[in-house]
């Protein structure tokens, strides 16, 4: 190799444009004489001057030394023309600026693209500690943006990089792990040094998160091998293993135990010579497991045996054989029932006896029958299925009603309550549909209603036992469709609405008799609630006086004590065909009129102290049923004439008993159902009646 030194007289030394220009002249000489040229600098290793970058990175500055270096046939010509032009100013022909131009262009590119796609991050700051330069990996990994940083001191935002102890002492750091966040970085850091001078540091990380991973996994997967050894060796089941050519391979000392037999009468055996008709041949050959086959086996021993195929990328490569003792599988089946049993009776006696809850804190009373509702209706809190409360007049059903609301996932919606027997049928479909302007009299504006008040709420049907069959059907639709139409529109609407309807009638009766929509009927009794009477669940009685006498001494300003045994043998004692509002109406009668500080007997009405207030309704209405057919029997007799209420009250009960609503029985009579209610109270049959449907 021949060399020759010249002198850089450009006055900008060796920079890019120049250097390029260089490279094109180097690739025409070494084609032209089949040479290779080389410039070294100072102390560096000759580079080859077709390399454009490295040539711009020796920084060689104007009255500097390079050697120009040949190796090839005719390398004098060579030599002598590349060091002429290196001496010379570098003049370009005008032909060849758009050469020299594309080297360049193709050199950044080239050199940008290696810096950008490089998975480690590069970190490059100044003497100072100024960020120079940050590439895309960096930017990824740190989380970082390079025009947020750039410019800025690493002291003030990337003190996770050790790049601030090598510029205090410019000793490099190898191999440092640092924890970022989430994450765990292998990071080298070195200084820049070009020639003696000290220029900055750069930062080589990547992210060894999934490393560490592979690492812990595989420290697991051995601990986990360990582990199954362990318990495969120290099961009661016995475990057999047979490759793909059906040679045991493993057998655990429970198999051995089972079978009677060593473990090398086993080993290294062919299941196709020894049990060709086995379980084990059968599942190796198709593939598919076989599970729960019992199998005798010599010295009357029975085993239960599951058969799994290994398969690994689809393909069979042996099965896994389990036995287990029969005699053991019957045993550990009835412990299994019976503890299933256990445990499912006392998870229901668990949930029976935890705390309402305060969504139901105002149903008060800790009875069976009264958990057992409050159970119930906690359940149905947890869907948004349409519940039915059963119950009788005056029982809470509203207050249930209210709590699973409160409850449900839908009780940042309202809670809507209508009490359909209040309303009468001609204005019923308006208050539930709502009706548009003018259409009907006395239309003057469109009005909402309860549906679409209720939307994303709960609505509460009460008394829909009340209900006629025509707006049966209309609710009915509600429910399939969840859409109605205003009174008078022809907008449909939709609507997200939870229904819970409530009633003290027998719907099932109802349903046999034509009163009811059978349709519907099934449709809202998908989760039905049974609130018991208050005479069933005496042993809240204490609980609600309690509750009641706190409340109204809160309103009345009294401060009742409580109730003297006499009394409360009194409370007992009496039948509450009204139920708790009936004991909550008393109770404020009683600490309204009395003076004294606590209730005793006195204070209670005659006919809660008298056998007649203590007849049940059963006997009350079998008594009301005996006067009846005297006065039928008077009714027939021409002889003698009964006053007209007499008849009045006779005709109103009749139809109430065969049509079993006020709506019902006021259509048949021709008078409004407020009159029919109106008489049958006057008369007091209205309790009679509501007791007969409920009996029926």
């Amino acid at each position: 190799m021949l060399r020759e030194d010249v002198i850089i007289n450009h006055e900008k030394g060796l920079h890019a444009r120049v250097v390029a220009m260089v490279v094109l002249k180097a690739n025409e000489i070494n084609k032209k004489y089949n040479c290779n040229l080389y410039i070294q600098y100072k102390d560096r290793k000759s580079i080859p001057a077709t390399s454009l970058m490295p040539l711009v990175l020796l920084k060689v500055k104007q009255g500097e030394t390079v050697g120009v270096e040949v190796e090839g046939k005719e390398n004098r010509e060579a030599l002598k023309e590349m060091a002429n032009f290196l001496r010379g100013d570098f003049h370009i022909k005008e032909s060849d600026q758009g050469k020299v131009d594309n080297i360049i262009e193709d050199n950044n590119i080239t050199w940008e693209q290696v810096f950008k796609s490089t998975a480690n991050g590069i970190v490059a700051v100044d003497e100072h500690g100024n960020i120079m330069l940050s590439n895309p990996s960096a930017d990824n990994i740190l989380n970082i943006v390079y025009e947020d940083i750039v410019g800025k001191n690493i002291g003030d935002i990337l003190t996770s990089l050790p790049l601030i102890d090598v510029l205090k002492d410019r000793d490099p750091r190898i191999g440092v792990k640092k924890t970022l966040e989430d994450k765990m970085l292998l990071i080298n850091t070195t200084p820049i040094i070009i020639g003696k001078d000290f220029k900055g540091a750069v930062a080589v990380f990547e992210d060894i998160s999934n490393l560490e991973r592979i690492k812990s996994e595989l420290y697991e997967v051995k601990e986990l091998k360990e582990r199954l050894q362990r318990i495969v060796e120290n099961v009661h089941d016995g475990i057999c293993l047979v490759n793909r050519d059906g040679v045991i391979t493993y057998v655990n000392p429970a198999y051995i135990e089972l079978l009677r037999d060593k473990e090398e009468n086993l080993l290294g055996k062919n299941i196709f010579e020894i049990s060709p008709n086995g379980i084990r041949c059968e599942a190796l050959k198709i593939g598919r497991p076989i599970i729960g086959k019992v199998i005798k086996k010599r010295e009357g021993i029975n085993v239960v045996a599951n058969v799994t195929p290994i398969i690994l990328e689809d393909k069979i490569t042996g099965v896994l054989s389990v036995i287990k003792d029969l005699s053991e599988v019957q045993i550990l089946t009835e412990m299994v029932n019976e503890i299933s049993a256990k445990a499912e009776y006392l998870e229901g006696e668990l949930y029976r006896r935890e705390e309402p809850g305060e969504a139901f804190s105002k149903f008060i009373g800790r009875s069976g029958k009264t958990l057992d509702a409050l159970a119930m209706a906690k359940k149905a809190a947890k869907t948004n299925a349409t519940v039915l409360i059963r119950g009788e007049s005056g029982t809470g059903k509203e207050l249930i009603a209210e709590g699973i609301h409160t409850s449900s996932s839908n009780n940042r919606g309202p809670f809507v309550r209508v009490n359909c027997a209040a309303i009468p049928e001609n204005l019923l479909e308006s208050e539930l549909f709502g009706h548009e302007k003018g259409s009907f009299t006395g239309a003057y504006k469109r009005k909402l209603g309860k549906f679409e008040l209720a939307h994303n709420g709960t609505i509460f049907l009460d008394e829909i036992g009340e209900m006629e069959k025509n707006m049966q059907a209309k609710i009915l639709r509600v429910i399939q469709e969840r859409e109605i139409q205003r009174v008078g529109g022809d907008e449909t609407i939709k609507i997200n609405v939870r229904i819970i309807a409530a009633t003290h009638r027998n719907l099932e009766d109802m349903v046999r008799y034509g009163g009811f929509r059978e349709d519907l009927y099934y449709r809202l009794n998908v989760i039905p609630i049974y609130i018991p009477p208050l005479r069933e669940r005496k042993q809240d009685l204490a609980f609600l006086i309690g509750y009641f006498l706190e409340k109204l001494d809160m309103e009345t300003g009294k401060n009742i004590i409580g109730v003297t045994n006499e009394a409360m043998e009194g409370f007992l004692n009496y039948k509450w065909p009204g139920n708790v509002r009936e004991l909550q109406n008393l109770l404020e009668r009683i600490i309204t009129l009395t003076e004294k500080d606590y209730i005793d007997l006195k204070d209670l009405p005659l006919y809660m102290k008298s056998d007649e207030g203590n007849e049940t309704s059963k006997q009350i209405l079998e008594k009301q049923v005996l006067k009846n057919k005297n006065l039928m029997e008077i009714i027939e007799d021409e002889e003698e004439i009964l006053p007209l209420k007499d008849y009045e009250k006779i005709i109103i009960e009749k139809a109430l008993k065969k049509y079993g609503s006020f709506n019902a029985a006021g259509k048949a009579l021709g008078i409004t159902h407020k009159t029919v209610a109106s008489k049958a109270r006057q008369y007091g049959i209205e309790k009679i009646v509501s007791w007969e449907n409920l009996s029926r």
